[in-house]
C-alpha cells in the first residue's frame, strides 16, 4: 500500500535520476567546460546532495522514528547555498564570465549564519520554534523568515536577470524566454498555494519544483542543445548586418554567428555550425587555416586587431578578415572573426586601375606627340645648318679642284681654303652633337613612357635635357625661361633622370598654360639646395591655383582645364617623385599672382 512517504520518495527518485542524467551528460562530454558550465555541474551536485539527504530523511524517520530535524542539519548545508550557485549562473550567463571577488564572496555571509543557527536552534529555537515534515504542523521561529526573504531575493533576482537577457535578445515569447519564466513560476506560485493551504504540501514539494526549474533553465539557456551555449547577443539586430561574423571560445569552437554568414557561405541549417571546430569549419569552406591561427594567436586577450584580404574560391569573392578579442572587465569572453564581404570594392578598384591605365596610356600618347613637335623642331634647325656646311664644303672642293693647276693660286690660298673647310667641318661637328644631344634626350624620354632606369646623373644633364625638350613649346607660347642654377653642376642625384624630366616637363608645361591672355610670360626654373636636400623650383606668375583645386592636389587626379585636362599629370609627378626618388613636392599658389613647384630630392 502506498503511503504518502512512499510516494514522496518515489518523486524525489525521478527527479534525483533526472538531475543524474543532465550531471552525466556534462561530465561525459570531452570538451573544456566553460564557467557557466561549471556553474550548472556545481548545482546539479547541490540538489543531488538535497535530494539524497530528503531520501534518508523519509526512510529513516518512517522506518526508525529519528527526529527529521538531524537531518536538515545536512540537508539545509545544499539549501542554503543554491540560490548563490543560482545568482553566480545568472550573472554568468548574462556577462560570459565573471570573476569572484570579495562582494560575491558576501553572498555567502547569510547561508553560513543560516547554518549556524539552524545547528544551535536547539538552544534558541530562532529557526524552528515546532519542526516538522508537514508544512501545516511546522512552528517556525523570527530568523527562518530572514533565511527565506535572503534566499527567494536572490531566486528572484536571479531569474529576473535570466529572463531579461533572453527577452532583450531573442523576444518575450521566444521559447527560451518562455522556459524561463514557466520555470521561475513553479516553485514560487507552488509554495503560494502551500501557504495559504490551498493545497497540501510537506518539505519535499520545495525540492522537486526546484529541480523542474533547473531542467527548464538547462533546456533555455542551452537551447535544446547540451553544452552548445548560446552567447548573448542581439541577434535581431546582428542578422541584419552586411557584414558575417562568428565568435569562437577559447578551445575554438563556433559559439555564436549571425545570419548573414549562413548566406554567404550557403550553410542551410544554424545546427551545421554552432558547436563547430573552428577548423572543420575553414576547411569545409575552403578557407586557409594558417592566416586565421597567426591571427587569432595574435589577439588573443590583447586589444589588437589582426587583419588580411583573403579570396575564396568556391564562393568567387574576396573578403577582408579582421579578428579581436572580446574583452569585457578585463575578462577574455571569445574572439570575434569578422568577414566583410570586399568584392565589389575590389572589382571597383580593378576598374580604377584599368581606367587609369587607360588615362596614362593617354597621357604617354600626348606626351609623345609633344615629342614629335619638339623633335621636328629642335632638329630643323641643326640638319638645315648641316645641309648648308654641306653646300659651303661643296663650292670648296670645287674650288680647291679648280686650283690645283692654276699658278696664280698661291700656298697661301690653299691654306685659306683648308682653314674654311675646317670651320665648317667645325660647325657641322656642332650641329650633329646637338641632334645627338636631342636624340638622347628624346630616345630617354620616350623609353620612360614606358620602363625607368636608375642611374647616377649630374644637375647639368637634367637641365640640359630639360632645355632641349622645352624648347619648342616655349618659343611657340612666347614664353622665356630663365634659369637659375645655385649649386654645382656636378651634384649627383640617383634614380631615373628621364622620369624626372618628365616630371619639370610636366610642370613648365603647367606654367605655360597658366599663362593663358597674358602677354609677359616669364618662368623660372630655379635649382637650390638647402641642407641636404635638392630644390628645383619652376616659379610663373600667372593664374594661380584656385582652393579647391589647392585642397585636393596630389590626393586625387584634379585639374583646371577642364574638360581638355584629367589632372593625371600632377597626380603621376607627385607619385613618381614619391617612389623612384624618396623625395615630395611642394607647392605655394596666390590667385592672379601665379604659383611655384618645389620638387624636394634628398641628396
Amino acid at each position: 500500500m502506498f503511503t504518502k512517504d512512499n510516494i514522496s520518495i518515489v518523486w524525489i527518485l525521478t527527479a534525483l535520476c533526472v538531475i543524474l542524467l543532465l550531471l552525466v551528460r556534462y561530465l561525459t562530454d570531452k570538451k573544456r567546460k566553460k564557467q557557466l558550465e561549471k556553474a550548472f555541474i556545481i548545482l546539479f551536485l547541490v540538489h543531488i546532495l538535497w535530494m539524497i539527504g530528503l531520501i534518508l530523511q523519509v526512510i529513516c524517520v518512517d522506518r526508525f522514528k529519528m527526529n527529521p530535524i538531524y537531518f536538515d542539519y545536512f540537508i539545509y548545508i545544499w539549501i542554503c547555498f543554491s540560490p548563490v550557485v543560482f545568482l553566480f549562473i545568472s550573472l554568468i550567463f548574462s556577462r560570459t564570465k565573471i570573476t569572484i571577488t570579495k562582494k560575491y564572496i558576501l553572498l555567502f555571509f547569510i547561508p553560513i549564519l543560516s547554518l549556524l543557527i539552524l545547528w544551535t536552534n536547539d538552544l534558541h529555537h530562532l529557526f524552528y520554534k515546532e519542526y516538522s515534515t508537514d508544512y501545516a504542523e511546522t512552528v517556525y521561529g523570527p530568523y527562518l523568515y530572514v533565511h527565506l526573504i535572503y534566499t527567494y531575493s536572490l531566486y528572484i533576482i536571479s531569474l529576473f536577470i535570466l529572463l531579461k537577457y533572453s527577452a532583450k535578445n531573442l523576444g518575450f515569447f521566444s521559447k527560451q524566454s518562455i522556459l524561463i519564466l514557466v520555470g521561475a513560476l513553479a516553485p514560487i506560485v507552488t509554495n503560494i498555494l502551500v501557504s495559504f493551504a490551498i493545497i497540501p504540501g510537506n518539505i519535499y514539494l520545495t525540492p522537486m519544483t526546484f529541480v523542474f526549474t533547473i531542467i527548464c533553465l538547462t533546456f533555455a539557456i542551452f537551447k535544446f542543445d547540451l553544452l552548445k551555449v548560446t552567447p548573448i547577443a542581439l541577434q535581431r539586430i546582428v542578422d541584419r548586418i552586411s557584414d558575417s561574423y562568428v565568435i569562437i571560445n577559447e578551445e575554438c569552437f563556433i559559439t555564436d554567428y549571425n545570419k548573414t554568414i549562413l548566406d554567404t557561405f550557403k550553410i542551410k541549417k544554424a545546427e551545421n555550425i554552432r558547436g563547430k571546430s573552428l577548423q572543420s569549419f575553414l576547411i569545409s569552406n575552403g578557407l586557409e587555416e594558417e592566416n586565421f591561427k597567426s591571427g587569432i594567436k595574435k589577439v588573443r586577450n590583447s586589444d589588437k586587431t589582426k587583419s588580411f584580404e583573403l579570396f575564396v574560391e568556391k564562393l568567387g569573392k574576396y573578403f577582408n578578415i579582421e579578428i579581436s578579442s572580446i574583452i569585457s572587465n578585463n575578462q577574455f569572453l571569445g574572439i570575434l572573426i569578422l568577414f566583410k564581404d570586399i568584392t565589389q570594392h575590389v572589382e571597383d578598384m580593378k576598374q580604377i586601375k584599368d581606367t587609369q591605365e587607360s588615362l596614362m596610356e593617354s597621357e604617354r600618347l600626348s606626351s609623345l606627340g609633344q615629342l614629335i613637335g619638339g623633335i621636328a623642331h629642335n632638329l630643323k634647325t641643326p640638319i638645315m645648318s648641316v645641309s648648308g656646311a654641306t653646300e659651303g664644303l661643296r663650292e670648296l672642293i670645287k674650288e680647291y679642284d679648280e686650283s690645283i693647276d692654276n699658278k696664280q693660286v698661291t700656298s697661301s690660298d690653299h691654306h685659306e681654303i683648308a682653314k674654311e673647310m675646317n670651320e665648317w667641318i667645325g660647325k657641322i661637328k656642332n650641329y650633329t652633337e646637338y641632334m645627338s644631344d636631342i636624340i638622347t634626350a628624346v630616345r630617354g624620354q620616350a623609353v620612360t613612357l614606358s620602363a625607368t632606369e636608375n642611374i647616377s646623373f649630374d644637375i647639368d644633364s637634367l637641365i640640359k635635357r630639360v632645355n632641349i625638350l622645352m624648347n619648342h613649346e616655349l618659343k611657340s607660347a612666347q614664353v622665356d625661361m630663365k634659369i637659375d642654377i645655385r649649386v654645382p653642376n656636378d651634384i649627383t642625384i640617383q634614380g631615373d633622370i628621364n622620369s624626372l624630366v618628365q616630371v619639370i616637363n610636366n610642370m613648365i608645361t603647367n606654367a605655360i598654360q597658366s599663362y593663358e591672355g597674358k602677354t609677359e610670360k616669364i618662368i623660372n626654373l630655379i635649382v637650390d639646395k638647402i641642407d641636404n636636400e635638392l630644390i628645383i623650383s619652376v616659379k610663373d606668375y600667372g593664374c594661380g591655383l584656385p582652393e579647391n583645386v589647392k585642397e585636393k592636389l596630389f590626393k586625387e587626379m584634379i585639374t583646371t582645364k577642364g574638360k581638355n585636362g584629367t589632372g593625371l599629370g600632377m597626380y603621376m609627378s607627385y607619385s613618381t617623385v614619391k617612389a623612384n626618388f624618396n623625395g615630395n613636392i611642394t607647392f605655394e599658389s596666390e590667385a592672379g599672382k601665379g604659383t611655384t613647384f618645389n620638387i624636394i630630392l634628398p641628396i
